[in-house]
């Protein structure tokens, strides 16, 4: 079906294209009689997995920018998700940067984003969270620093960030390493990263939370080996509880699209291949003593299987959805069942 309304879509632009499709998933979230049908629609068989101190439904999960602002998780997770994460959260809303900044690579199975963090900040993202459902599934929070926050205060942002959401999400994902915000990848160097997550750490340990909010750091599939081992060195002894890996790619390694030249971080088949050498880079440095969350380039049941082959732990989709369209959580979970 996806396939004869996907040329429809297409006519759109990326991001109104975008929008439409997260007003129509929050519409099946609030109307209970249309998220059960939705639900048996897209029922496939679950294959637990219990990591972080969580137990996931299933492996499959949707990656953060899917929905920015939390307006749509309840209606997405209709399509059988084990876990969705909503983000990038950034402390203040904010307009990201000027349009157009979503380009569609159809040729090649990709996106290109420079998105920039936009959205409605945390106080509205917050509200949306509260009241959260009974159901199993996951909800995970990506945050992010403010783009005029100097990079010195970022820890002071993502502090705050914390505070708010530790309440309301099963997870937190730390943002390090998106492209598309000047200099915020410097926050993944050895120092920065261990002063920023130490913070952090010792806040969460002086909080009275009823569970241990487990706190994941989304790393770059750009850093160069020395760069990956001073990260992983830092997640290690600072006691973080798993990495996700990778954030988009700034480079247009085997990419021939005119729009390649376009700046941003680029997302999708291109990216599965690097990605899955992260994975399995991080797994094999860390003896799999660090759970790894594999995104990037997942567009079948077959590249999920790779990734987790490679030392993920779970997997996550966001441009797949794009091009395989909602039957792909479905098609992964047949695949993974069956395996």
């Amino acid at each position: 079906m996806y396939a004869s309304i996907r040329p429809l879509l297409f006519r759109l632009g990326p991001e109104g294209a975008h929008a439409l499709t997260l007003k129509l998933m929050r519409l099946v979230g609030r109307l209970p009689p249309l998220a059960a049908l939705l639900r048996a629609w897209f029922s496939a068989p679950d294959k637990p997995v219990q990591v972080f101190g969580l137990t996931f439904p299933n492996p499959v999960g949707l990656a953060a920018g899917y929905d920015k602002d939390g307006l749509a998780w309840r209606g997405l997770a209709c399509l059988g998700f084990g876990h969705i994460e909503v983000g990038t959260v950034t402390l203040r809303a904010q307009e990201g940067n000027p349009k157009p900044r979503l380009f569609r690579l159809p040729e090649e199975g990709a996106l290109i984003n420079r998105m920039g963090f936009p959205g409605d900040g945390s106080e509205r993202v917050a509200a949306r969270l509260f009241r959260r459902r009974t159901e199993s599934l996951v909800l995970g929070v990506n945050l992010g620093k403010n783009k005029d926050t100097p990079l010195e205060r970022a820890v002071e942002d993502y502090l705050a960030l914390m505070e708010i959401f530790a309440p309301l999400a099963d997870y937190l994902a730390i943002n390090v390493s998106s492209p598309n915000t000047v200099g915020l990848r410097r926050l993944q160097a050895r120092d920065a990263l261990n002063d920023l997550l130490g913070l952090l750490l010792k806040r969460r340990a002086a909080m009275d939370l009823e569970n241990n909010l487990p706190l994941l750091v989304k790393l770059a599939p750009d850093l160069d080996q020395e760069e990956l081992d001073d990260a992983l060195d830092v997640l290690l002894s600072g006691g973080i509880d798993g990495v996700i890996a990778a954030n988009t790619t700034v480079s247009r390694e085997g990419v021939d699209s005119p729009l390649a030249s376009e700046s941003g971080g680029l997302s999708g088949a291109p990216l599965g291949g690097r990605s899955t050498s992260m994975i399995r880079q991080i797994h094999q440095r860390t003896g799999g003593k660090l759970p790894i969350i594999g995104v990037g380039g997942v567009m079948c049941g077959d590249d999920a299987k790779v990734k987790l082959e490679a030392g993920a732990t779970l997997v996550q989709v966001y441009t797949g959805l794009v091009y395989a369209g909602p039957g792909l959580v479905r098609e992964i979970k047949r695949s993974l069942t069956a395996a």
